[in-house]
């Protein structure tokens, strides 16, 4: 034991930076883990908690007032019915900020998706205009117990009286109207009524959606969400977060146990007659093995418990989401296991990379023997002899020649030292995607800035004029959004028709062509993979009573509504329904237009008739993402750096025995330094190319994957541009130069006698 702790010690002292990079290394890595594990348990817990206590319901329909909705209580499957409630659609504004929402008529608090009160009190009938919030709305009003809501070109008003956390889908500018739970009285002009099912089996939604829809009519049905699209969208960026840090995590797990490898198998072949000695002495070949393996263990252990201390004691106060995460994650039941198991699964999985490579040294023979000469001693090829005729600096053609010359070691080098490279190509891929979305959001499936909606006090000719009126305003596009039936009466998507024939809306394609014949439209992937078909085939569906069929003649980039959105023309809308009017506007701004400016402009301009809003970018929910793509590149750059010391380390032992004949040759001390020096930057450039070369398809496609699990669609990646991949290029070779630069002076600058005994 005493031996082995001397050699350990030994051997820490010599390769300080190595240990300490390694310590890093796998501190960054399992912080990434634990990390990753925090906003995955922070996407899904929220909702699912919120769900659970409020006993939520399985499915919403959202039916005419005319729907028998009794008849639903009777279905199979069904375990509970909420509501009926009357609802009415209407726009309330407080603080200067509007939103659509839906007046819930809700006499008293129900047992089936129980509103959880946050702050305030419950409705009471003392009180006929008090209404409770949800607490998304409340959040995009600034409005608290207390506030007065104003409906916009009416009288009339409500008073906040409480604020409540709901499991159904979220308030969402544009999107989702917010919801808001109002008395009896409340209600002037009830347009609609919603009913709640909770199910008995979860399992059975669609077919139970299916029933219900049969049961009521399609013409009865206007709108449909299931429990399964609300965690979806609860969750939200979070998981995306969470994916993206997991994928980098085992990466970089995977990039570090090869490097560990790599560093023990160099120092080995760098101490064969050591060991040798080692074993002559009397340790047997395990204890030389445990040598290694405890050394490198203890470095993962001190980095993995470095990183549980930090997460546990200091994650909480990260800024943005990733501090709220660790915080909800840290109240949760499995979070004392996660902590265990994940710094636990790492230290293992370098162990086992460890062991690996510390059982050569088991095999090494307890009589030292001489090491054989390295092949970069061997003849010179013809390239290299053709080089040496065009004058090229000897030191420059040898360095290259020794990398491809030791094949088979070289190629392991440049494996081991791509694959943290390769993954930062990546995550620059992931960089330059969020950029593109908030630099050129047209391109992405975004070309409107603003969304207006009118009442119907306002024509569509003033209502354009007035949009066109303020200079800013590139263009306006008419249009309406409705729900509709799919086939088969299981989910509701949306049908936008927008713009018009003559001028038609700027979507951004990913496949297929324009809509600009009749009946045709295009549609996003979400509505592709929900009805199984695909670009060219025709869909039908249903907008209350009235089929609608569409061909599909092209796929555009939906970030809206999960991709579940089937956009055509206005014309073509119109063909089926002539009383048809636009409802809303999308608005496209001119360059260097503050959207905010122009909404706000567009809304005093309005008087009370124009519902204004910016057009959310997926991109802002993914701005924490920025942060966790650096300090990755930080983690992949401090293995990166570990695999280049392990090489110089290998290439300057190995450079031993040529010592002797360059010297001899009459070579200097400073072109033999040139030699290993270009070696290494060889290497590092071989390493650069295949990391790019591999990294930039790789980062596409998981990039797009995401995309059209997401419903976004593939299409949306962006690779970095060639000036960041060269700069990052131009940073490991020049870094690996400059590293490898201080030990091969000074292993040029040895005595001929150290040489001699070092190759003995």
């Amino acid at each position: 034991m005493r031996a082995t702790l001397r050699w350990a010690h030994s051997d820490l002292r010599t390769h300080r930076g190595e240990a300490l990079f390694m310590v890093l290394a796998t501190a960054g890595i399992v912080a990434s883990l634990l990390l990753a594990t925090a906003l995955f348990g922070y996407a899904t817990n929220p909702w699912q908690r919120i769900f659970n206590q409020a006993r939520g319901a399985h499915v919403w329909i959202h039916a005419v007032p005319t729907a028998d909705t009794d008849r639903l209580a009777r279905l199979d499957g069904v375990q509970t019915v909420a509501g009926p409630y009357p609802t009415e659609s209407v726009t309330v504004s407080s603080r200067g900020t509007r939103a659509s929402v839906e007046l819930r008529s809700t006499p008293r608090q129900p047992d089936v998706d129980r509103p959880l009160l946050t702050s305030g009190h419950w409705l009471r009938t003392s009180d006929p205009g008090g209404v409770v919030l949800e607490t998304r709305l409340a959040r995009a009003l600034l409005a608290e117990p207390g506030d007065t809501l104003t409906l916009p070109g009416t009288a009339r008003t409500l008073t906040v009286v409480g604020i409540a956390d709901s499991p159904e889908p979220r308030y969402s500018p544009g999107e989702q109207p917010g919801l808001v739970w109002a008395p009896p009285a409340a209600l002037r002009d009830p347009g609609g009524q919603v009913v709640g099912l909770r199910l008995t089996d979860p399992d059975d939604t669609d077919y139970a959606v299916q029933r219900a829809v049969t049961v009521l009519g399609a013409g009865a049905v206007d709108e449909v969400s299931t429990w399964q699209q609300a965690r979806a969208e609860a969750q939200g960026d979070s998981r995306l977060l969470g994916q993206v840090l997991g994928l980098f995590g085992l990466g970089a797990l995977a990039a570090a146990g090869f490097a560990v490898h790599g560093a023990i198998g160099t120092r080995i072949r760098g101490h064969l007659r050591d060991i040798s000695v080692l074993k002559a002495i009397g340790l047997t070949p395990g204890q030389v093995v445990r040598i290694f393996l405890l050394q490198h263990v203890v470095y993962a252990v001190v980095g993995a418990l470095a990183a549980g201390a930090f997460i546990q004691g200091l994650g909480r106060l990260i800024p943005g989401r990733l501090g709220d995460a660790v915080g909800v994650w840290q109240g949760l039941p499995g979070h004392a296991v996660a902590l265990f198991v994940v710094p636990v699964g790492a230290v293992l999985f370098i162990g086992l990379t460890t062991g690996l490579a510390a059982w050569r040294a088991g095999r090494v023979p307890p009589v030292p023997v001489p090491r054989p000469a390295p092949q970069s001693g061997g003849r010179l090829t013809g390239v290299a002899r053709r080089a040496f005729g065009l004058r090229l600096p000897p030191a420059v053609v040898l360095g290259c020649h020794k990398v491809f010359t030791g094949r088979r070691r070289s190629l392991a080098t440049v494996g081991r030292l791509a694959l943290p490279l390769l993954l930062i190509v990546v995550a620059l891929s992931a960089w330059t995607t969020i950029d593109r979305f908030h630099r050129s959001p047209e391109r992405l499936g975004l070309p409107a800035a603003l969304t207006v909606r009118t009442d119907a006090g306002l024509s569509d000719a003033d209502a354009r004029a007035l949009l066109t009126a303020d200079p800013r305003v590139a263009a306006a596009y008419p249009g309406v959004e409705v729900p509709a039936l799919v086939p088969g009466q299981t989910a509701t998507i949306a049908l936008r028709g927008l713009g018009t024939h003559r001028d038609p809306y700027p979507y951004a394609l990913a496949e297929g062509r324009p809509a600009t014949g009749p009946d045709e439209a295009v549609a996003g992937q979400g509505l592709l993979d929900l009805l199984d078909v695909r670009v060219g085939d025709w869909v039908r569906m249903t907008v209350g009573d009235r089929p609608q069929i569409l061909h599909i003649v092209g796929r555009c980039i939906e970030p809206e509504n999960a991709g579940r959105v089937v956009s055509t023309s206005l014309d073509t809308l119109r063909e089926n329904d002539p009383q048809l009017t636009p409802t809303l506007y999308q608005l496209r701004l001119r360059a260097g237009a503050d959207q905010h400016r122009v909404a706000a402009a567009l809304a005093t301009a309005g008087h009370g008739h124009l519902d204004v809003h910016a057009v959310p970018n997926p991109a802002d929910g993914l701005s924490p993402l920025r942060g966790v793509v650096a300090g990755l590149i930080a983690v992949l750059a401090l293995i990166g750096v570990v695999e280049l010391l392990t090489a110089i380390g290998g290439t300057v032992r190995e450079s031993e025995r040529d010592l002797l004949a360059l010297k001899a040759i009459g070579m200097s001390p400073r072109q033999i330094t040139a030699i290993t020096v270009t070696a290494t930057s060889c290497t590092a450039l071989a390493a650069v190319l295949l990391a790019t070369s591999l990294g930039l398809p790789l980062a596409r496609r998981l990039i797009d994957a995401q995309g059209s699990s997401s419903g976004i669609g593939a299409g949306i990646a962006q690779s970095p541009s060639p000036a960041l991949l060269t700069a990052l290029g131009a940073a490991a070779v020049l870094g690996a130069a400059a590293l490898s630069a201080l030990p091969a002076a000074r292993a040029a600058h040895r005595r001929l006698a150290d040489t001699l005994s070092a190759v003995a």
